[in-house]
């Protein structure tokens, strides 16, 4: 039996997108979310997993294009002129590399955010970074040295067999996971050696905030074997603050509720769930 967990990223940025996640998992095949604890709407996302036993919630640490935890005084190195956390992400990860003072910074707004998650009692289901930032080394190593004292065991590694997507779309070519697989070979080694787990495959990147009924339902009727990962950005709509330009979000909640998915993972023969369903065969 495949195993496969769809995850919303973004829980707790804007309300429109907590009400997408609530309708996905009530009406759709949405089974986890990842909470960024310093969204404005976070509260409302902690108020609403509480009414969603069943959903696994897990941390999306945001060093990146966000809102920091820790006031911007406490991390100047990250945050811009607007007190935001910065977006030259190039730049940054040069500076997390070669400065000591970054990466302390780094380290103290990793733990806040691991902090702000076990305040909201919730269970940590897994973690992963926007942006696929923790691909960076030396925030690889923060993120999993930090984890391992909250308990945690799930970490994502994004990485995205294009052939699957090729088999659903065949002018499909080398999508953004191509670049990244080197990185995302290294994090898979540190993954495993500390103890952690991480789905065989994932799948979003290529087709990032472009998710349609088409490809959400191909790709859960072409799932490689072992346990793979589908994560999405779903809203009620767009045009809140700190949305991505061109994402389409409320087709991908439509994706998550739509006939042909339901369908898809009905006939399949695939078991559904969070990370913490799937540890125990590790």
């Amino acid at each position: 039996m495949k195993r496969l967990i769809v995850t919303a990223d973004d829980f707790g940025i804007a309300p429109e997108v907590n009400e997408a996640v609530e309708a996905a998992h009530r009406d759709g095949i949405l089974t986890a979310a990842s909470l960024l604890v310093a969204g404005p709407a976070a509260a409302d996302a902690v108020a609403r997993a509480r009414a969603m036993p069943r959903l696994r919630v897990g941390l999306h640490l945001t060093l990146v294009e966000g809102p920091p935890l820790l006031a911007p005084e406490h991390v100047p190195d990250l945050v811009d002129r607007d007190g935001r956390l910065r977006t030259d992400l190039a730049r940054l990860g040069w500076d997390i590399a070669m400065r000591p003072a970054v990466r302390r910074q780094i380290r103290a707004e990793i733990e806040a955010q691991f902090a702000a998650f076990r305040a909201t009692g919730l269970p940590l289901d897994h973690v992963n970074a926007h942006k696929h930032f923790h691909l960076h080394p030396m925030i690889a190593r923060e993120l999993l040295a930090v984890a391992a004292d909250f308990g945690v065991r799930g970490v994502r590694v994004p990485h995205e067999p294009v052939r699957v997507l090729a088999a659903i779309e065949p002018g499909t070519t080398r999508s953004a996971s191509w670049i990244m697989a080197p990185w995302a070979g290294r994090l898979a080694r540190k993954v495993r050696r500390a103890g952690f787990w991480s789905p065989d495959a994932v799948f979003g990147l290529a087709w990032s905030g472009q998710m349609t009924p088409a490809r959400l339902a191909g790709l859960i009727k072409r799932l490689p074997g072992g346990c793979s990962e589908i994560y999405l950005h779903p809203a009620v709509r767009g045009g809140f603050a700190f949305s991505a330009p061109g994402y389409r979000y409320a087709d991908e909640l439509a994706a998550l509720t739509a006939p042909e998915t339901l369908a898809a993972a009905r006939e399949g023969d695939i078991a559904l769930g969070g990370y913490a369903d799937f540890l125990t065969a590790h």
